[in-house]
């Protein structure tokens, strides 16, 4: 999917939704700018984040896979995005070797500028430190020349948490507030393909608000820029810079 001429950027999701919800924001921004934006979805969240749909009756897990997987599909056109699902199951979610290679694999496809996926802990949901985790060991293994070596290596791209559900639990704290309040209406509507867990559309309407809100502070009250909406992120590595400006 990678196009030679443009920025890319990869999004590593532990389920169809959560990509939506803690970095919608960020994908449209970015693929507004020319950024060619990519996600992988682990897993569908068939089991655990899909209580509406099983509510219904004569469901099975298929047909719960069908239906998270066009809801994803719906949203990440929205944004602007390309998805690919690897369907390794959730609650639990495990990870083998084949899978972290497959999502080394894609890394040096794509070539990210940036990598974005979960918070390193979340006490609440196993799957999403694990998303991390194994963004992280793939990011490591893109990096080495022994892994089929005359392949194209990926560079050092920072890789940022987004917000988990309960930061605080979860011991994130952003050190990146994005302004988003220019895509906003893509989130959302993006936000709206989500059927599955309409109980969270305001909650992330909220969130964003209340992000923005700290922007607006962080930028000096005073300034003219309108920060409406916002999304947070935590850095995992060190940011290299030649200007602290």
């Amino acid at each position: 999917m990678n196009d030679s001429s443009k920025k890319t950027a990869l999004v590593v999701s532990a389920h169809s939704a959560d990509f939506v919800w803690r970095a919608g924001g960020a994908i449209a921004l970015h693929a507004l700018q020319g950024y060619a934006m990519h996600i992988v979805c682990l897993s569908f969240g068939e089991r655990g984040e899909s209580a509406k749909l099983w509510r219904k009756g004569e469901m099975t897990e298929e047909k719960v896979k069908a239906a998270r997987r066009e809801e994803a599909l719906a949203a990440a056109e929205i944004l602007g995005a390309s998805v690919e699902f690897f369907d390794i199951g959730d609650y639990p979610m495990r990870a083998d070797k084949d899978t972290l290679f497959r999502l080394a694999d894609v890394m040096r496809r794509v070539q990210p500028e940036f990598v974005l996926s979960h918070s390193l802990k979340d006490p609440y949901n196993y799957d999403h430190p694990l998303a991390i985790h194994l963004t992280q060991e793939a990011r490591i293994i893109a990096q080495a020349e022994g892994y089929k070596p005359g392949e194209k290596i990926v560079a050092a791209p920072p890789v940022y948490s987004f917000e988990p559900h309960q930061p605080e639990q979860c011991e994130w704290c952003p050190d990146v507030l994005l302004d988003i309040t220019e895509v906003w209406d893509r989130k959302y509507a993006a936000i709206q393909c989500m059927a599955g867990q309409e109980h969270l559309w305001e909650y992330y309407t909220r969130v964003a608000l209340q992000r923005g809100v700290q922007a607006k502070r962080n930028v000096g009250i005073t300034s003219s820029k309108n920060i409406v909406y916002a999304e947070g992120y935590q850095s995992i590595f060190p940011r290299v810079t030649e200007n602290l400006a």
